[in-house]
C-alpha cells in the first residue's frame, strides 16, 4: 500500500491536469443555447464520462501497454513530454492542442450534445490525465491502492461537476484574469510533475544515470 502523501500528489496533478477551471470559457461557450435543465443534464453526463474514462483507464491501461509492448519507462518518458506540452500552454493560459484543437473546436460548437466529446475526453480527461491514471496503476501494489485512486477519480468528477454548476457564477466573479492565474499556477504545478516523470523514466531506460 501506497503512503496517503503518494495519494494526494497523483490526485493534486491529476486535479492540475484536468484543470477544470480553466475548461469553464469553453463550457459556457458550448453550452450557450441550452436551457437550465439541458446545461444540468450536460453536466452530469461530463462528470460520469470523466468518470468513466479514467476508471477504464486505471483498470486496463496498463494492460493495453503490455499488449502492444510498450515499457512502462517509455512510457513515462512519453507521458512526461506530453504533459510537459500541457503545462506550457497553461503558463501561457492557454488550451493545448494537445487536448483540442482549433478545428475541433468549431466544430463541436455545431454539435447537438457536446458532454462527452469534447467536454469529458479530450478537454478534461485528455491524453495527459489519462497518461497520469495508467502511470498511478503501475505502482499499485494491492487491491486498496486501486481503492484510494478509484475514490480519488470520483472525488475529481464530484469536484468537475461542482464547479460545472457554479461556471456561471465563478465566471462573472473571477473573470477571465482569476481563471487565467490560476491555470499558471496548475501548469506550474504540472511542469515539475511532468519533469519527475521524464526523470524516473529516464534512470528506468539509462540505468547508469541512476548512479
Amino acid at each position: 500500500m501506497l503512503d496517503y502523501a503518494e495519494y494526494i500528489k497523483i490526485f493534486i496533478g491529476l486535479l492540475a491536469i484536468v484543470n477544470p477551471f480553466g475548461a469553464i470559457p469553453m463550457f459556457i461557450s458550448m453550452t450557450a443555447d441550452e436551457n437550465r435543465a439541458e446545461r444540468l443534464k450536460t453536466i452530469n453526463m461530463v462528470a460520469i464520462g470523466v468518470a468513466v474514462i479514467l476508471l477504464v483507464a486505471l483498470f486496463v491501461g496498463e494492460h493495453l501497454l503490455a499488449f502492444f509492448g510498450i515499457t512502462m519507462n517509455s512510457f513515462r518518458v512519453g507521458g512526461g513530454i506530453l504533459i510537459l506540452l500541457m503545462a506550457i500552454a497553461m503558463l501561457h493560459a492557454k488550451t493545448s492542442h494537445i487536448k483540442q484543437t482549433t478545428e475541433e473546436a468549431d466544430e463541436s460548437i455545431q454539435k447537438e450534445s457536446v458532454a462527452i466529446v469534447p467536454l469529458a475526453m479530450p478537454l478534461l480527461a485528455g491524453p495527459g490525465a489519462i497518461s497520469t491514471v495508467i502511470l498511478a496503476a503501475h505502482k499499485a501494489t494491492t487491491i486498496l491502492d486501486y481503492v484510494m485512486f478509484s475514490a480519488g477519480i470520483i472525488l475529481l468528477s464530484i469536484i468537475i461537476w461542482s464547479i460545472l454548476r457554479l461556471a456561471p457564477w465563478i465566471a462573472s466573479h473571477a473573470g477571465s484574469t482569476g481563471i487565467n492565474i490560476f491555470t499558471r499556477i496548475m501548469g506550474l504545478i504540472l511542469a515539475a510533475i511532468a519533469v519527475e516523470f521524464i526523470a524516473n523514466g529516464m534512470k528506468g531506460l539509462f540505468p547508469v544515470l541512476a548512479g
